[in-house]
């Protein structure tokens, strides 16, 4: 399956605000699906920001190719545009607009632990916003540090404890662990409580997979 059926097949809706960037998101779930070759399809955590779409010119589209951004190819204008976008972060260090523009795009640039500190002062302003637990759970699995993943998806859960995304989230770290039975746990709530909806049928894919 395509990276865009991918998308497609499970996209969410959330407020538009919090969801700048969806180029960062797009190579954080590239990387999920290509680089997790121990993992399939169904076993992966659930992307909660593909819908929101990015202007498809040179700023917010870097490449205008299939490549993924690097120090290389990332072109002048998104250089310019982080730049302009640190100094106005600078200039309001309480804009939280702009510094997740920011962090995202510093993720896309494959400059994460720049990104975490900044996805990290927002959380510092507001310590609830689970959309960025989300995308530093994302950054985390990623980087296959699942240990934090998992930290950062159990303070959502902290926050909102009937996501379900995350819940599901928390099976698709288990296995990627392991931890298949723990996986299957989780997964099981989830078909046993919602058979007929989209996550209690992922989950019941998902645990077909283990």
């Amino acid at each position: 399956m395509s990276i865009n059926t991918f998308f497609k097949e499970y996209k969410m809706k959330f407020k538009p605000l919090y969801f700048y960037g969806a180029i960062a998101i797009i190579v954080i779930i590239t990387l999920i699906v290509v680089s997790q070759s121990g993992e399939t399809e169904n076993t992966k955590p659930i992307d909660i920001t593909s819908e929101q779409k990015l202007p498809d010119d040179e700023i917010h589209n870097p490449l205008k190719s299939s490549e993924s951004p690097n120090k290389d190819n990332v072109s002048e204008g998104f250089r310019h545009k982080l730049e302009m976008l640190e100094k106005s972060i600078e200039e309001n260090p309480k804009d939280t607009l702009k510094i997740r523009e920011y962090a995202d795009l510093l993720a896309a640039a494959h400059k994460k632990d720049k990104a975490i500190e900044y996805y990290q002062k927002i959380l510092d302003i507001s310590p609830g916003r689970t959309d960025i637990l989300f995308s530093l759970s994302f950054i985390y699995y990623s980087s296959g540090d699942l240990d934090k993943a998992e930290a950062e998806t159990k303070k959502i859960l902290k926050f909102e404890p009937a996501n379900t995304n995350a819940q599901y989230n928390l099976g698709a770290i288990a296995s990627g662990k392991g931890a298949k039975e723990k996986a299957r746990e989780i997964w099981t709530n989830l078909v046993e409580k919602f058979p007929d909806e989209e996550i209690g049928i992922r989950a019941k894919k998902s645990i077909e997979k283990l």
